[in-house]
């Protein structure tokens, strides 16, 4: 088995002993390994490309959720399987899939791990071609997300999101968001709008839906109204409860769809997968089965 590691140097828990740690767990399973570190951005993608070229099977990523899915996007459509091994600050696709939050073991659970083919969510922008894994998010989350610093992130990992989170609270306002589901167009007066390909949020305590899955070849919208604390507050409480809370409150919406565009007046920031991406609009298109994942046995 070839495989090529891609290591994040900036990321926040992908120190040399530590990737030195994870190629000793490959090579004791056998495995052909190569290594390459990112410098700047779009590195990833190149790598993982040249990877591809050069005839690997695995290509595995050590770093956060957005570096490996820089590598994903190269991967879309392929045999070779991408690996998850978690060294950023949310690692929220790893969570999802139940990949060890510990490098060390993450890498022994990919050496005896299996293929699981999943779904990708694809954005066309400006700059190129986005895919995410767990969630594309507009408002008041993609705001937190790109207000936090990355040497937070470094220094306090989960705790520099709440921080920014609790920072911004007193800003927390709902605009007004044109969302069309595959041809159905609603509307939304939301603080924020997420497109989810993955469950859970926080995994595995704060989920999205349960009956959200990312090899179902569909997205999953959620809405969330909250001008107020209070309102935000019973909004995640409904969010848990997979409610709307009434008519009379009705904090909470959801719909599915192959294709989504969301749209907001006036625009709001969006990301992926916690990387920044501009501003909406934006258009996400489901690609079942879009890529090959390593994960652990019984996942």
């Amino acid at each position: 088995m070839r495989l090529l590691l891609i290591t994040n140097p900036a990321a926040a828990r992908t120190q040399p002993h530590v990737v030195q740690g994870i190629l000793d767990q490959f090579r004791a399973g056998g495995w052909q390994t190569e290594v390459a570190a990112t410098a700047g951005p779009g590195d990833a993608r190149r790598l993982a490309a040249e990877g591809v070229a050069d005839g690997v099977e695995v290509v595995a990523v050590f770093g956060g959720d957005g570096t490996t899915m820089q590598a994903a996007s190269a991967l879309v459509g392929t045999d070779v399987a991408l690996g998850v091994i978690p060294g950023g600050t949310g690692n929220l696709l790893a969570g999802n899939l139940r990949i060890p939050a510990a490098p060390i073991r993450a890498a022994q659970a990919l050496v005896r791990g299996h293929r699981r083919r999943l779904d990708l969510g694809r954005v066309e922008r400006d700059d190129g071609t986005h895919y995410f894994a767990v969630a594309g998010g507009a408002g008041y989350d993609a705001r937190v997300m790109v207000e936090t610093s990355s040497e937070h992130k470094r220094r306090w990992g989960m705790v520099a999101y709440a921080a920014t989170t609790l920072r911004l609270l007193h800003e927390l306002r709902s605009t007004t968001y044109h969302i069309t589901v595959d041809g159905q167009e609603l509307e939304a007066h939301a603080a924020l709008v997420l497109v989810a390909n993955c469950a859970e949020v926080i995994p595995p305590f704060i989920k999205f839906r349960r009956t959200v899955r990312p090899d179902d070849g569909l997205l999953d919208v959620i809405v969330l109204r909250a001008d107020t604390l209070g309102q935000s507050v019973l909004a995640i409480w409904d969010l848990l409860r997979e409610a709307g809370g009434g008519a009379e409150r009705a904090l909470v919406g959801f719909a599915r769809g192959a294709e989504v565009t969301v749209e907001a007046f006036p625009p709001q920031p969006v990301e992926f997968d916690g990387d920044g991406a501009g501003r909406t609009p934006f258009t996400a298109t489901v690609v079942p089965g879009a890529v090959e994942i390593i994960v652990p046995e019984g996942t």
